[in-house]
């Protein structure tokens, strides 16, 4: 499959249809979620309207946009108007329909992108599995006996696939870039705050962020200049690197190790200070925050939530709130110190995930020497970063043929653009970049193909 860019050139310059590539991406997305359990709804009717819609600006003579024609997902916590925001509950399957499209959907329409399904996920954002106990587990592309990671594992699955360019996902301690890491896809988390959070389900709102999954640098950040507004610009002649110690390196695949120490020989190992507080803190300010929000439907009706998630929450609920405030108070501490300290560095290497993807029937990984579940501890390495509301870029290691793993890319406030200008050096250097899964879910055999028609020029 081509990059975003070239679909949507292809699609302005009348070599393919924004209909034709929308009813080829439904029909693959109906097929291959059959094993891949990615997707919560396809939206036909909405897909082929917003498809034609393109198609007739450019009949007109007019440009569409630069995501003209090109289908995408969102996880399952974006608003849609006329369809009910379930954030991967069957408690929300019923809630009233959203008056309005999210913002983020809302500039991506406004770009030409055709959103044509929503897409599986944790419970309420509650965990780096994508177990779910009402639409399934979703399985990894590069091995169907695999998690795909969460809470974004239907975004990451879909785009791993080839099933769609790119989607949507959330970050609160891990969620984009977990699954990322384990599917061998490009996922954003951004500076806190840099992207629109109208109309997306809040899971613990000290830490939601969102941002795209790709299958290469320069799709992301195209993506990511149409729901910031603004271009991906840096200015850096070069850069300068660090590699992040203690933690960082206890729990990780000798690989990542070696690929970051490969990538920056002499780059100075950097300790980030109280990590492990760090990350308990940021555990206790998710759960209180995720325990306040649910606190009513947990008291009317505790039984209809997925249980393992009810536990925590429930537990959330009952934390005082000066413990909570201390929290707080801590992390503004604590990023002004971290911010203060990555002065000296323009980027920070680390692992995005300890381990290759777990498998599904013993959904554990190996924490410090002993076996620990996967949906609570794969965002070891993620954690501490969303606690400081750096922008962190997860890149995929180029290892065809083995299960995928990922570093993240840790940058300034406001300096998504230097990650992207040095995932692009790493990409080229053929250090990283996505390899499509061998036996690929996104077969399609019986829907249409007008990819190669347009890939090769022809109407």
């Amino acid at each position: 499959m081509m990059g975003v860019r070239e679909w949507a050139a292809a699609v302005r310059e009348g070599r393919v249809s924004a209909r034709a590539l929308v009813e080829e991406a439904l029909c693959a997305l109906v097929q291959a979620d059959r094993t891949l359990v990615a997707v919560t709804r396809v939206l036909h009717d909405r897909a082929r309207v917003e498809a034609e819609a393109v198609d007739a600006l450019v009949a007109a003579g007019r440009d569409p946009g630069p995501l003209a024609g090109v289908p995408y997902g969102v996880k399952d916590l974006f608003d849609l108007a006329g369809l009910p925001t379930t954030a991967g509950s069957a408690l929300r399957a019923g809630a009233a329909p959203a008056v309005r499209d999210a913002e983020a959907v809302a500039r991506l329409k406004a770009a030409g992108a055709v959103v044509v399904a929503t897409l599986n996920m944790d419970e309420f954002a509650y965990g780096f599995a994508t177990i779910n106990a009402t639409y399934g587990t979703t399985r990894n592309p590069h091995d169907p006996t695999r998690l795909a990671g969460g809470s974004s594992g239907g975004s990451a699955a879909v785009v791993a696939a080839g099933l769609l360019p790119f989607a949507l996902g959330s970050d609160t301690n891990g969620s984009i870039r977990v699954p990322a890491s384990l599917t061998g896809t490009y996922g954003l988390k951004p500076s806190h705050g840099d992207l629109p959070m109208d109309g997306v389900f809040p899971f613990a709102e000290s830490f939601d962020d969102i941002g795209p999954f790709t299958r290469s640098v320069e799709d992301m950040a195209l993506v990511w200049q149409v729901l910031a507004g603004r271009e991906a610009l840096s200015s850096l002649p070069a850069f300068r690197v660090g590699r992040l110690g203690g933690r960082f390196r206890e729990n990780a695949e000798p690989e990542q190790i070696a690929a970051i120490d490969a990538l920056a020989p002499e780059a100075p190992l950097v300790e980030l200070p109280e990590i492990a507080r760090a990350r308990s803190a940021a555990f206790l300010v998710t759960a209180f925050e995720g325990g306040a929000l649910h606190r009513a439907a947990l008291t009317t009706d505790a039984l209809a939530f997925d249980p393992q998630v009810r536990d925590r929450l429930l537990a959330g609920a009952l934390l005082p709130e000066g413990l909570y405030a201390e929290a707080q108070a801590f992390r503004a501490e604590y990023r002004a110190h971290i911010e203060a300290l990555l002065a000296d560095y323009d980027v920070l290497l680390a692992p995005a995930t300890p381990t290759v993807a777990p498998a599904i029937a013993d959904p554990r990984i190996v924490i410090d020497g002993a076996l620990s579940p996967a949906r609570a501890d794969l965002g070891i390495h993620t954690q501490p970063i969303s606690f400081t509301g750096l922008p962190a870029l997860a890149v995929p290691l180029r290892r065809p043929g083995r299960l995928p793993l990922g570093l993240q890319l840790v940058g300034a406030p406001g300096r998504e653009a230097d990650l992207f200008a040095f995932g692009a050096r790493l990409e080229a250097a053929g250090v990283t970049g996505f390899t499509a899964p061998e036996a690929s879910a996104a077969a399609g055999d019986g829907c249409a193909a007008p990819y190669a028609a347009a890939a090769a020029g022809q109407g």
